[in-house]
């Protein structure tokens, strides 16, 4: 089924959140089965992990307990979509007092047949991003002046579902992984494409690229190896198929010579980056009786390696903090989201699907507190939606995008427009302001800038 609605994967991702029982959502729902929790697995098939019923709550110990955070420091570039090889920034400087200091539009918008999946990336003074049609542009960071912009779209736009990539920087090459099927390698300088080389499945997020190796993820979850130098392709890890999966894809962290990626299978694996030798692999799925979208074990957002642990959280309903060396999990919660966390000194952050920002104990896995956006929002309201049908009109609740820490302030942004920033100690709302345009990819910070790259092909400057 081909993606129609205007705001593209936004609405993709709220059906596969809002709705429950429905026979198809995009590809994303034919739910041929569902696992009983504690059933025992056949080849091939995961366990549930943690019960289906358990719910997360502050916890009643640390009401009121401080916490260390790091003093925020300068980015001077940011390379990945995750801002560093790892996905793991910490604690960044920037925003000042969020006020918007430009926008600058930077092509296709999502839409019909258009999505924008990728992240802003930043090096040597540039903003690059890419729109809902694989045209990829370099801005000046200061003005947001356009620099360069190349349209790498093939010849050929039979495709209609081609959409989305992604973005990174590396060696003063810029990297492009794209959803018309193909990888290249751009001067980041002029744009001039150095090589390009086609894949057999769509790519739906951006590379990592790291000891002349650029790993990406595919939609048939592969996860895909090349040479940097020349594009040839080098080794592939093939990961569970899967029919019911959510239309993106994750971008793998890499520390020294390991990898993590992430599958729409749920699976969070570990691999040798120089031959894509496993190491361990990690289920994140649950089942659930009550809710059959837990059939969608994907991980959407990235893997984030911090102090030897691997943070992810995948939209069947498991949080997890693993250990980068052995692969057991340390500690695992209930959470369901499609978000990426952010760690930082003693405790992790998640945005989970119902809006829900979630201060976690990195060591121990309780919880600080929570702080819940979508609170008063997404009920039913007066009125019918049809003569003689007796049916309310239902608000739906905003999608937030993965967070930022930055100078104190916890940030994310809505497919609505809303950009809130939360004290990173106690989750109080310090700010709200409207953005004028949905989001869904999280915010960037250079130079004591933040970016946002918005559905509608805008890229907004805050400092």
């Amino acid at each position: 089924m081909t993606l129609r609605s205007r705001t593209g994967l936004a609405l993709l991702l709220t059906a596969a959140l809002a709705a429950s029982g429905c026979s198809t959502i995009s590809r994303l729902n034919p739910f041929p089965k569902k696992e009983a929790p504690g059933e025992v697995a056949s080849e091939g098939e995961r366990i549930a992990i943690i019960a289906f019923d358990k719910k997360v709550e502050a916890d009643e110990g640390l009401k009121g307990i401080d916490f260390f955070l790091p003093d925020p420091v300068t980015a001077s570039e940011w390379t990945t979509p995750g801002g560093t090889l790892d996905n793991s920034v910490g604690h960044v400087a920037g925003g000042g007092n969020l006020s918007i200091a430009w926008k600058r539009g930077f092509g296709q918008k999502s839409g019909r047949g258009a999505h924008i999946t990728a992240p802003p990336v930043a090096a040597n003074g540039k903003i690059y991003v890419m729109d809902g049609e694989a045209t990829v542009s370099a801005h000046d960071a200061q003005t947001g002046a356009e620099v360069w912009k190349v349209d790498l779209r093939p010849d050929s736009k039979r495709d209609k579902e081609a959409f989305g990539g992604g973005v990174a920087i590396a060696d003063g090459k810029l990297y492009v992984a794209s959803g018309y099927r193909f990888v290249a390698q751009l001067n980041a300088d002029t744009g001039a494409v150095g090589w390009k080389v086609a894949t057999e499945q769509p790519i739906h997020a951006a590379p990592t690229v790291a000891g002349g190796r650029l790993f990406v993820v595919a939609v048939d979850n592969t996860l895909l190896s090349y040479n940097t130098a020349d594009g040839t392709a080098s080794w592939t890890y093939q990961a569970l198929s899967e029919s019911s999966r959510i239309l993106g894809a994750s971008t793998p962290a890499v520390s020294g010579d390991t990898v993590v990626a992430a599958f729409g299978s749920g699976e969070l694996v570990a691999l040798r980056a120089a031959n894509g030798n496993d190491l361990w692999n990690e289920a994140l799925s649950r089942a659930s009786r009550n809710n059959a979208l837990s059939e969608i074990r994907d991980i959407p957002g990235r893997p984030v390696i911090f102090q030897g642990d691997v943070f992810a959280v995948s939209h069947s309903g498991v949080f997890a903090a693993t250990d980068l060396r052995t692969g057991q999990a340390r500690w695992t919660l209930p959470i369901t989201g499609v978000t990426t966390p952010w760690p930082s000194g003693d405790v992790v952050y998640v945005v989970d699907k119902s809006g829900q920002v979630i201060c976690v104990a990195r060591e121990s896995g309780l919880i600080y507190w929570i702080r819940d956006l979508g609170e008063g929002r997404g009920k039913a309201k007066g009125g019918l939606m049809g003569i003689g049908l007796g049916r309310k009109k239902y608000v739906s609740k905003p999608m937030w995008s993965s967070p930022i820490l930055a100078s104190g302030k916890l940030i994310t942004a809505s497919n609505q427009g809303e950009l809130v920033a939360l004290n990173a100690k106690t989750g109080v709302v310090e700010k709200t302001m409207n953005l004028g345009s949905g989001v869904l990819l999280g915010p960037i910070s250079i130079n004591n800038t933040i970016y946002i790259a918005t559905d509608e092909a805008q890229l907004i400057a805050l400092r």
